[in-house]
């Protein structure tokens, strides 16, 4: 079994133990259950921000221990302040060491879109992720099969929510895309090795439809290189590791950004995107 498999078989039995210890009908009683969603898509395109999608994680399976001394709340908080466009929290414990808590706390004290990241296999997850505060749910191509995705899609779209896929590879975006997604994730990271390499979003870049917004995930560590990402044609960057293995994350990510303002000073950059 790859670390993908490992993931999912895990996420299955976990996902079977919390529907019978938390019903749906008591997720639909939470405070965030009929609150309005903050469009990911409207964020992440907004001049004023800098398009970066902040994450933070604990841990990986690749790394193993990132950050177990940063509080949520204060680099969430500082994450936005720094001019990051949306944050982006794990949710997955056994392997990425985050809580469904912690989401819900960064939701406190922050307005902004948050995409719940964790491996969602079922229709449980997205209203889950709706009743713990998240305004959009990730998809993962690879682990779920074409029509099992359009429909967990258009599932998320009920619920009011949006819906990042991600992808590896042209052949995952090929049989994936679908009508009810609202942006398209490449990640550079290969899920079942970990290798990570930018040109898997270069090589991408032109094949994602032009009616969803493009965002380029994982392995991003320099400002530069989101003028490169940003020129080939991405509105949008996930950056987590690089700021979280920083002793203060939110410093780490105000200077990021506060470069890659600087460096972007002049740049024109024509609009992909519709």
């Amino acid at each position: 079994m790859n670390i993908l498999e490992k993931i999912v078989a895990h996420k299955q039995k976990e996902v079977d133990e919390r529907k019978s210890m938390v019903p749906v009908k008591l997720l639909e009683r939470s405070v965030y259950f009929n609150s309005q969603v903050v469009s990911m898509k409207k964020y992440v395109t907004d001049p004023e921000k800098t398009g970066i999608i902040a994450e933070f994680k604990r841990k990986s399976p690749s790394k193993g221990m990132i950050n177990v001394s940063s509080s949520v709340e204060q680099t969430s908080i500082g994450y936005m302040q720094a001019g990051a466009s949306a944050l982006s929290i794990l949710t997955d414990k056994e392997f990425f060491g985050g809580t469904n808590e912690d989401l819900t706390l960064a939701r406190r004290f922050n307005f902004c879109p948050i995409l719940r990241k964790d491996f969602v296999v079922e229709e449980y997850q997205i209203v889950e992720a709706k009743s713990i505060g998240a305004d959009c749910i990730l998809l993962i191509a690879a682990v779920l099969e074409p029509g099992r995705l359009k429909e967990l899609a258009q599932f998320a779209h009920q619920m009011g929510l949006e819906v990042l896929m991600e992808v590896h590879d042209g052949e995952e975006l090929n049989r994936s895309v679908n009508e009810h997604l609202d942006l398209v994730g490449v990640n550079n990271r290969n899920l079942k090795t970990f290798d990570v390499s930018l040109e898997t979003s270069l090589e991408l870049v032109d094949k994602i439809p032009s009616e969803f917004l493009k965002i380029s995930e994982s392995g991003i560590s320099s400002p530069s290189t989101l003028l490169k990402l940003k020129a080939a044609g991405f509105d949008g960057f996930l950056i987590g590791e690089n700021f979280m293995k920083s002793s203060r994350p939110h410093q780490a990510a105000y200077n990021f950004m506060n470069e890659f303002r600087s460096l972007s000073v002049g740049v024109e950059f024509s609009s992909h995107s519709s």
